[in-house]
């Protein structure tokens, strides 16, 4: 990583950030980590995989483009995909429908960057038929806020409730420095349409070695006096994009303990689920939610009841595993009348295979289990 002037670059690990994977210090007990009771609804739903567990939640890329170019998602000159490897609005649809009759209740929409996508509101009114006819729980995306000024009325006419929100620094000039060419102006306007459009926001933060993690209170504090709920996350090893990951990489175990014995924060459970893989506490001195997405330090693995359709129609079943199902070949090799039934069968027969979990892996001299491709080609 180029240092940003004033923001030193470790270029090394000290005895605190080597750690034990599997460190499960930002749960607050080993039961928090085993495997859910399913619903009688999930039990008898269409897609469990083969470790009992509930799929039930659909992450669409609707494209690999992004306004920003952040350090640890892609490369400064990323080689986008042709517009002809990528699904058709029509083809995203026709996949989200499948997975919504076996069982999906929510989508969330990523990318890159999805509201670049030209008539991206077309999908998103098309997916919200489903929520209207009680099929489908939540439909949502993540966003980096660039375009939310434009989009907040749009979204939540076609019945977005909330959306999170990618922001790793509230100073200006950091900003750009991991963004790359980002405006934290634009993006701070874009929080203040949300909020006055009815949007939810949740804030999600990477925590960054050295660039961000001084400044994590003070954008926790932020988000809670905005009546936002935040999550820190820890850096995965996704693509090569050309920073040291290693480098990069925060324990949240770490942050954790700063925050509960430097600053006397006091953490307690709180019981929200979202159906994604953040456990979140209530911090006391701030009133607000604070979430942990911790797949080195602490896996998530056990309880996963998520898969990931990429932009060209590649389905993973892990985050951090290879394995994938072509859907895009299913859509487009059979006639019409006969590609819902073809891409159920093409599902079910890839959930059947979903690992138990990935391989990430991190210390001070090695990378295990990273991923030749990129956050924005897989879907953030």
């Amino acid at each position: 990583m180029t240092a940003l002037p004033g923001w030193p670059i470790m270029r090394g690990m000290d005895a605190r950030t080597r750690i034990t994977i599997n460190d499960a210090a930002t749960a607050s007990s080993d039961s928090e980590r085993a495997p859910k009771t399913l619903s009688p609804e999930e039990r008898t739903g269409a897609l469990i995989d083969p470790f009992g567990r509930a799929i039930t939640y659909l992450r669409i890329s609707v494209t690999d483009r992004c306004d920003f170019r952040c350090r640890y998602c892609m490369a400064e000159q990323p080689e986008f995909l042709p517009k002809k490897e990528v699904l058709t609005l029509e083809e995203i649809d026709a996949v989200a429908s499948a997975f919504v009759r076996l069982g999906v209740r929510k989508i969330r929409l990523t990318g890159g960057e999805p509201l670049v996508r030209r008539d991206i509101m077309w999908l998103i009114r098309r997916l919200a038929r489903h929520m209207q006819s009680a099929h489908l729980r939540e439909l949502t995306l993540t966003t980096n806020g660039s375009q939310l000024a434009r989009y907040a009325k749009e979204l939540v006419a076609a019945g977005v409730r909330r959306v999170n929100v990618s922001l790793d620094t509230l100073d200006a000039e950091k900003f750009h420095f991991v963004t790359r060419r980002g405006d934290l102006k634009r993006v701070l306007a874009g929080l203040d349409a949300a909020q006055e459009a009815g949007l939810r926001v949740k804030i999600n933060t990477v925590a960054v070695k050295a660039l961000n993690e001084d400044e994590i209170p003070d954008i926790v504090r932020w988000a809670h006096s905005r009546g936002f709920d935040i999550s820190l996350i820890e850096t995965m090893p996704m693509g090569d994009t050309g920073e040291e990951r290693a480098h990069q990489y925060l324990p949240l175990s770490l942050v954790r303990d700063r925050l509960e014995k430097e600053l006397g924060w006091r953490l307690e459970r709180d019981d929200l689920n979202t159906g994604g893989p953040s456990r979140y506490w209530r911090v006391r001195e701030t009133g607000g939610r604070l979430g942990f997405i911790t797949p080195l330090s602490a896996h998530f693995c056990d309880d996963c009841n998520r898969v990931r359709l990429t932009a060209t129609g590649k389905l993973y079943l892990c985050l951090g595993q290879n394995e994938d199902a072509d859907l895009r070949a299913v859509v487009r090799g059979h006639a019409p009348e006969d590609v819902d039934a073809a891409l159920e069968r093409t599902i079910r027969a890839a959930v059947a295979k979903k690992p138990q979990g990935h391989e990430f892996a991190i210390s001070s001299d090695e990378i295990r289990g990273q991923m030749p491709r990129t956050m924005n080609v897989t879907g953030g």
